[in-house]
């Protein structure tokens, strides 16, 4: 598993968000490394390349990447994936092959049916165990210590993209109960123990969490 950082890098936003809704599983069709420098080239229906542009950003396992070439009638997209965002995230996984989640970046009229998502992952974690009995499928995670804080019962968390509330806690993991719709329509049906997912934590969850530590570390720092 991948140790993260002692706590959460800081939030940049460039202006493109998602609603950690996956649109569709896609394909790797490519993959083409150069040191620590990869090229994923993506197999993607022709409807959901529509009105594409170069430079736009999209979501490959909730990473934000930029498009850097793309054939909307031949259905292809690719994109260039640096080192640092292959030590931070689960794509220097991938192979020829590999399935990925899809989510084209969040437009202006467009419903947020999950929660606004960066695509800027903090790390990643293994699963821990796949427990399915009929239509319920729990999901058992890692928690490293520097995610604890920030992974609360029933909050957001997006893993692999994929907007999802948090379960149960215990003191080395968390839990994700998944519906059918979410197993079918995104990559965690087919995850298995062992596998490495990205997390990205929820924003507004750290922002309140470092703030209200903040405020009582001064308030302590003044009455001794």
């Amino acid at each position: 598993m991948m140790t993260p950082e002692k706590s959460p890098p800081p939030y940049h936003n460039r202006g493109f968000m998602f609603t950690g809704i996956v649109q569709r599983q896609v394909q790797v069709q490519q993959v083409h490394d150069q040191g620590q420098f990869r090229q994923l080239k993506l197999i993607v229906p022709t409807e959901l390349l529509l009105q594409l542009e170069r430079g736009a950003s999209i979501a490959v396992n909730g990473t934000c990447l930029t498009v850097t070439d793309f054939d909307a009638s031949a259905g292809w997209v690719q994109f260039d994936v640096i080192d640092e965002t292959l030590q931070k995230t689960n794509l220097g996984t991938l192979t020829e092959g590999s399935w990925v989640n899809f989510e084209r970046s969040l437009s202006f009229g467009r419903e947020i049916g999950g929660h606004l998502v960066s695509g800027h992952v903090h790390g990643t974690v293994a699963i821990l165990a796949v427990e399915k009995q009929g239509l319920n499928c729990r999901i058992e995670l890692a928690l490293p210590d520097a995610f604890r804080p920030y992974v609360l019962s029933k909050g957001f968390i997006a893993v692999d993209g994929i907007s999802l509330t948090v379960g149960a806690l215990t003191e080395q993991s968390f839990y994700l109960h998944l519906i059918p719709e979410t197993l079918s329509v995104t990559t965690l049906g087919q995850r298995q123990s062992g596998d490495l997912v990205n997390i990205e934590l929820d924003q507004q969850t750290i922002t309140i969490v470092d703030t209200v530590e903040r405020v009582l570390a001064q308030r302590q720092h003044h009455r001794s």
